[in-house]
């Protein structure tokens, strides 16, 4: 199949889913917080940015815009699954910002009191995601109108990669799974996004059910199809800053920049859709 092909499912998609403690200061002044400026909110020091998988490129790319506009600022971006991150901020592991790609995980961090204020920036439905040589032959079903059904396009002998249960996008590719019937389809199951995207890369799997966001960043490594139950499970991204940040100045900063004009044009350009 070819990539005319691929970015014509992406279009379909597109049309259906439119959607881092110093030294004490002089006496009587507070210490300053790691990593933040001393008399002033200009952020400089590091700030640490705890992500779920699918934001690693958008993010990484606005965080070297902050760090251009802050030339004191150092912006680390740590990605993986929403429900490690959540894990690990909740073992009092040191960051700033974080960014799920669930409501659900942003929930548990709150209801903790990690987080204050989340807000949600983006949403992002799921596509399947096929080796580049499409070794199953996937094509779209002929003379059918409008979006296939996920049962249109797997078969039962195609073995099938998806996320595990406990992260957002295995949580939302169990729903669409069994909104199509095939609910005992996925072969294997990886911790995030970006490891299903990668065995589907490597030939390792016949398909895997991804981001759109993960199609915008394989570029022309892989096929996609969207799919009419993606539709019901479309994933809601939060993002907040922890109620014990070490750099809070940097991490508003970071967090008024994904919800701004250029940061909401950042992430359309990487595939997700604006929240609702």
């Amino acid at each position: 199949m070819s990539t005319h092909l691929r970015r014509a499912a992406i279009g379909v998609a597109a049309l259906v889913l439119a959607g881092c403690s110093g030294p004490a200061g002089a006496p009587g002044e507070e210490p300053a917080a790691s990593g933040q400026a001393t008399g002033g909110s200009e952020p400089t020091g590091t700030l640490t940015v705890f992500a779920a998988a699918s934001l690693t490129d958008v993010f990484t790319d606005l965080g070297e815009q902050l760090e251009d506009e802050h030339p004191g600022l150092d912006v680390q971006i740590n990605s993986a699954g929403s429900s490690a991150l959540a894990g690990q901020l909740e073992q009092g592991a040191p960051a700033d910002v974080f960014a799920s790609a669930d409501e659900a995980q942003m929930a548990r961090l709150e209801d903790g009191g990690l987080v204050d204020d989340a807000v949600v920036f983006a949403r992002n439905p799921l596509m399947l995601a096929v080796p580049l040589d499409n070794p199953q032959g996937i094509v779209l079903p002929e003379g059918r109108a409008g979006i296939p059904s996920l049962a249109d396009l797997i078969t039962a002998d195609m073995t099938v990669a998806v996320c595990a249960p406990e992260v957002p996008c295995g949580v939302a590719a169990a729903e669409v799974l069994e909104s199509a019937g095939l609910s005992d389809a996925p072969d294997t199951y990886e911790d995030d996004v970006r490891a299903v995207l990668t065995k589907v890369q490597l030939d390792e799997v016949d398909a895997g059910l991804v981001y759109v966001s993960d199609v915008h960043a394989a570029e022309d490594a892989i096929l996609a199809y969207a799919f009419r139950e993606s539709e019901q499970a479309i994933n809601s991204y939060p993002v907040g800053v922890l109620t014990d940040a070490p750099n809070p100045a940097a991490a508003r900063a970071f967090v008024d920049l994904v919800l701004s004009d250029a940061g909401q044009e950042a992430l359309a350009d990487a595939g997700f859709q604006p929240p609702v």
